[in-house]
Order: C-alpha cells, then structure tokens, then sequence
C-alpha cells in the first residue's frame, strides 16, 4: 500500500509515499525504546526549551507548514497558519506548565510522609486523522512528551507530507532524535505498533469505528487508551437569545475546516417562536458564504478533503430530504473536479434520518425545532455522542444550569461556538470515546500515578 498526496481543489495525484515493511516499523520502534530513556531521565526545564524550540519553528514556517496542510487537505490558508499559531501555542503552554501540573502531591496518612508522584509511561502511539492534521498531533504530543513519553505517530494516509513535516519539526528542536517518529504505515501498521512491546499506550482521534477497533485491540493487550471520536453537537437557540449573536456563532462553528470537525455545530434545535427568524438568518449567512481557492487569503470555504468523504454526506443529505427533510439552501455537487461541496441548510430532519441521528462531516447544518427547552434538552441528549454542544440565551443563569446540569456532553459553550483551547480539557462521553486531552487532566492521561509511602 501506499499513502498519497491528493489536491482535493483540483482531485489530482500529488505525490506517492510507499508504506514502510513490518521489519522497518520494529526498527523505528527500537529505536524509539533507546531515546525514550533519554527524554524520560531530562528535566522539565530541558523538554520545555526543547518545546519552546518547536513553537519557534512553528511561527517561524506557519506559511510554509500551512501550504502543505492546504496542499494535502484543502484548509484555506488563513485556516491553516492559524493551525500551526494553535500549536505553537500548546507547545508554549505545556512547557510553562508541566512542572505545576505533574509536581508531587501530598497525601494525609497516618505514615510519616505520602505522596502521589506521576511518572511517564514510556512510548505512547498517537493515532490521529487529517482534518486539523498538525495541531491534533501537537495537542497529543505537548502534554504527553512533556510528561516524559516519546510517540510514535501513525498519520492518516492522506495527509504523508504532514506527518513527516511534523517529524522534521521535532528533530530540528534539539528533541533527542527518535523520541518522536512518523510511522508512514496504513491500518494494518498501525495494528502492528499496538501489539509491539515499545507501545504503553494509545491516543487516538478519529470516527467511532476506529475507536471500536483500537479500543478492543489495546483492551486485549491490557494498554491504556484515549479515545476522541465523532460529534453531533447539538448548539440550543432558546427564546431569549439574541439571534443575530446565536447565527453569527453557528454559521462560524458549522463551516469551519469546511465543517470537517468533531466539535463542529452540526444541529441547531430551536424553539417556535424565534425558528423562523433563525432559519432566515442563517439561510443569508449561508449565501454569504461563497466556495473559492483554498491558497488564497480571503477564502472562507474551501472543498472538503476527499472526494469519497464529500459523496458520503451528499448520500447523507439526500437521504435525509428523501425522509422528508427540507432543503434550504445548497445540497448539490457542482460541476467541477475536486472535492467541492456548497454551504447546505436542512430543516425539519425526521428522527431516523442521517441529519438527525448521525454525524454530518461537511458543510452542512441541520436545523431542528423543539417544542420547549425541555424538549430541546432531550433532542439534544437523544444523541449516541457526546462531545461538545452549546446554549444560546441572554439569561446566564439559565444558560450555566442547562449546560452545568441537562446537556450530556463533554463541554458546552454558552453563547459561542465550541473550540479547543490548551487551558481547557477536552473529550467526550458516549460513542463521543473517553478520556481527555489539554489543561491538567490531559497531561495526567499517560502517567502512572504512582503513590509513595514513607512509614
């Protein structure tokens, strides 16, 4: 097999990279085994410069780094600078903080001294998909380098010259030379590096699909696994929101990254007496919203990033109309090579149809009305996933206790779109996977919290 290089703006073959052999991947990961005891035994202060280097070369390359990404997945380029800023970022933030997070801590027993202490795993095997394909690396490798793991990265197949773009940032940042490594494998690599004895643990971003099958693997091995998975967030306009704010933010959150994103606003459920002005709203926002060449800076929406992807949520939307849904705006495949799909309202989506109960990956919004926020509530939670979601209304009180206490979701957001931030933990429940990155609990993720006692 190997891993290609697709232009989804044009659907033309860029470049071939050959998956490496079974007795090349037990090479990497020796390899990996002998620097991983080097990183382990630096001190905090020495893997933070090593960061800080990273994040450096970050800024420094955003332009060139963010051409590849485009290149590889059809990110408009303002999108995907700001992707490689992101990263810099959790680079930075890691390095400031792993200290404080993973200092020892006291514990109170009748033993003259007990602590807890977390120390590194070893080798942890990152898994991660092509739609934020340098910052889900980084938001994975900061605070579980940081913590004195090497990774090894197994890559989505379509995004080769990324994978070995982030390998090349490691190495040029004073990294010990095989703590981080690219695997340029497919699934059946990725199988082989779980069962390896290098490998402590699995992080991984993807569909529920892929998370059933590492899941079961790294659970047969007995192998500490993280799991960030699909989202149907659905985003709550109750009948004191201020509209134009609540349209404003789910136009935003839903075509972002071409609406390819886990977090993405993928359900609006609205109330009756603010549905209609919703859906007007959102419907001109949409037309505002045109398709145009991802390199360019003023592009807002570029293709999606496979062909194959972009058939399957017009299957998914056509679906949905044929089951009696409304379509409001796009919904077409235009004319012209490349993966190329327009900004799609639906309304009305029957329970049973896929803009309803499954995870729409693209450009497209389905609006659902409720009969109350009661209802609203249950819509929202009669999803299978669980990641983010969010509430729009002028009453904050009310806002906090519907995300505080109704809404089954790994993080909601009130009066704003969900996003990922390195002070803030992220992961979901449900077939959402389990887990979490970020802030202080994600760095605690790949450790053993190991409790010592001094009688």
């Amino acid at each position: 097999m190997s891993l290609q290089t697709v232009n989804p703006a044009k659907g033309e073959l860029v470049r071939e990279f050959p998956s490496i052999d079974i007795p090349e991947i037990l090479r990497i990961l020796d390899d990996v085994v002998t620097d991983a005891a080097v990183w382990r035994g630096m001190s905090f202060y020495e893997r933070g410069n090593c960061f800080r280097s990273a994040a450096k070369l970050l800024r420094a390359n955003k332009e060139a780094y963010g051409k590849t990404i485009t290149l590889e997945m059809g990110k408009p380029i303002t999108e995907a600078m700001a992707e490689c800023e992101k990263c810099a970022w959790v680079c930075e933030y890691y390095a400031d903080k792993a200290a404080e997070y993973l200092a020892d801590e006291p514990l109170e027993t009748s033993a003259s001294e007990a602590f807890a202490t977390f120390q590194p795993l070893g080798c942890v095997l990152a898994i991660m998909p092509w739609n934020f394909p340098f910052w889900q690396v980084f938001r994975a490798a900061a605070p579980g380098m940081m913590a004195g793991n090497a990774m090894v990265l197994k890559h989505a197949s379509n995004v080769p010259q990324c994978a070995l773009t982030i390998e090349s940032i490691f190495q040029q940042s004073g990294f010990p030379m095989n703590v981080f490594r690219t695997l340029m494998v497919g699934s059946d690599g990725a199988a082989i590096a779980i069962a390896h004895p290098a490998v402590n643990a699995v992080t991984l971003t993807g569909s529920t699909k892929a998370g059933e099958k590492v899941a079961a693997m790294a659970g047969s091995l007995i192998k500490k696994c993280v799991l960030e998975l699909g989202g149907a967030d659905a985003y709550i306009v109750l009948e004191d929101a201020d509209l134009d704010l609540a349209v404003e933010k789910i136009v935003a959150g839903r075509m972002l990254n071409a609406g390819q994103s886990c977090i993405a606003a993928k359900r609006a459920i609205v109330l009756p007496k603010v549905r209609e002005a919703f859906e007007q709203k959102v419907v001109a926002a949409m037309k505002e919203i045109t398709l145009g060449d991802p390199t360019l800076a003023q592009t807002k929406l570029g293709p999606m990033a496979r062909i194959d992807l972009r058939d399957e949520i017009h299957d998914q939307v056509q679906a949905s109309i044929k089951a009696g849904a409304k379509l409001l705006i796009g919904g077409y495949i235009p004319e012209q090579p490349g993966a190329w799909y327009p900004p799609t309202v639906i309304s009305d989506s029957p329970e049973g149809s896929p803009a309803y109960d499954q995870e729409m990956f693209g450009p497209v919004l389905s609006i659902v009305e409720a009969k109350d926020e009661h209802d609203a509530v249950r819509i929202a939670n009669s999803s299978e996933y669980g990641l983010g979601g969010a509430v729009f209304t002028q009453n904050l009180e009310r806002g906090r206790k519907l995300a505080r206490e109704k809404l089954h979701a790994g993080a909601v957001f009130i009066n704003d779109f969900v996003k990922s931030d390195p002070r803030l933990p992220f992961g979901g429940m449900k077939r959402s996977g389990y887990g979490r990155e970020l802030s202080s609990y994600g760095i605690k993720e790949f450790v053993n919290i190991k409790t010592v006692v001094l009688a």
